[in-house]
């Protein structure tokens, strides 16, 4: 069965089978670069984070949305995220 799309007013997302929790979080990032691979658990992140593919509406931009229930987490994502 195909993972449903989410159209909210900024993002169409592609939910990662890979995403242990079923949720848009509140601290949010979007990435330009829609193939590259993240891991999140590499990421060692203290709370709940998701990963989707995403289409960003207002400059049709595709990439990757990362969500994080805690801001400290997505500023580590931010610090550590080197894309190759």
């Amino acid at each position: 069965m195909a993972t449903q799309t989410i159209n909210l007013p900024e993002y169409t997302l592609y939910p990662s089978p890979r995403n242990e929790h079923r949720m848009i979080f509140e601290f949010q990032l979007f990435v330009a670069y829609p193939y590259e691979l993240i891991h999140l658990p590499d990421y060692n992140f203290k709370g709940k984070a998701t990963l989707f593919a995403a289409h960003r509406k207002h400059d049709n931009k595709s990439g990757q949305l990362i969500t994080c229930e805690l801001a400290d987490d997505l500023a580590r994502f931010e610090r550590l995220f080197e894309p190759s």
